[in-house]
């Protein structure tokens, strides 16, 4: 169903992981600025800034001399599924479990991801997981969990959260078997202008042809961040951790995304990060450390 990525020589293996580890970077980062969006209509928001990524992305391919394939036969369907899923389902679904759960439980639900992707990963490319990354998949849980601390739910908020899971591991594996024909570049543009297409359908059913007008300068800057950076950088930068590192190994760096995220909170004035912040980066740095430099099969 899928293709297996051939295991990368040790110096590959190592830029792909400062790849992966910059695109966690841009998505932790951009917690801050996406809260700036909170009041903002949210499917025409985020209509505009896949719109602008995608022609960003279309820009940056054509300099650098990359080819974009069209989608062809059931390729059209993962795509849609990446941006069914990983894109449109995920951004509802932090909506709507944050009406029921604190924004540490989503944040926990996110942190779970490197597990997910230990053991689906290898099983969707006919492998067995492999013990050591299951184990620093485990252990970058238990220290994202830390740098996020708990929160209170309810069972909805738990329910919405499982669904934050699920959709953020589907944002990786769904995006597998594209990865050998159109690459990092193509994968990332063609989900970026079909998340567009499908943000702005629902924007227009459910927020008006005026909800662009609600926006404010502010709320456009933020837009602008997370079109360039969040999207169209991490994007090309992530899959092509994937498509180097696996989706196991590749699952581990997720966990720098919530220490991105606290660095950048006392960046923009918030509180110095308490002893369990700290502890939990360590942790991460150490299940980082015991997955990345497992021998590669």
């Amino acid at each position: 169903m899928t293709t297996s990525v051939a295991a990368p020589p040790q110096q590959s293996a190592t830029s792909a992981g400062v790849t992966g580890t910059i695109a966690m970077g841009f998505v932790g980062g951009s917690v801050a600025v996406s809260a700036v969006l909170s009041d903002a209509p949210l499917f025409t928001a985020q209509s505009i800034r896949y719109a602008a990524a995608s022609l960003v992305l279309l820009g940056f391919a054509r300099l650098a001399g990359r080819s974009v394939h069209r989608p062809r036969g059931a390729e059209w369907a993962w795509l849609l599924g990446v941006v069914g899923a990983g894109m449109v389902l995920f951004n509802v679904a932090l909506v709507r479990g944050s009406e029921h759960a604190e924004p540490a439980v989503l944040g926990v639900a996110v942190a779970s991801v490197p597990i997910a992707l230990a053991l689906v990963g290898p099983l969707m490319a006919g492998r067995r997981p492999e013990a050591r990354v299951l184990l620093a998949a485990a252990v970058v849980t238990v220290g994202a969990g830390l740098v996020q601390g708990v929160g209170r739910s309810d069972a909805a908020g738990l329910a919405w959260a499982v669904v934050v899971l699920a959709c953020e591991a589907g944002f990786t594996l769904l995006a597998v078997p594209l990865l050998t024909r159109h690459g990092a570049w193509g994968v990332s543009v063609h989900t970026t202008w079909l998340a567009a297409v499908v943000f702005g359908a629902l924007g227009l059913a459910t927020e008006g042809t005026a909800a662009v007008a609600e926006l404010t300068g502010g709320q456009f800057a933020a837009v602008g961040y997370l079109a360039v950076g969040t999207t169209a950088v991490a994007f090309v930068l992530w899959y092509s951790a994937v498509g180097r590192l696996g989706t196991a190994r590749a699952g581990l760096l997720t966990g720098v995304a919530p220490v991105a995220a606290a660095g950048a909170g006392v960046a923009m004035g918030g509180a110095v990060p308490g002893p369990l912040v700290w502890l939990g980066i360590a942790v991460v740095g150490a299940g980082l450390t015991v997955g990345l430099t497992s021998r590669a099969r």
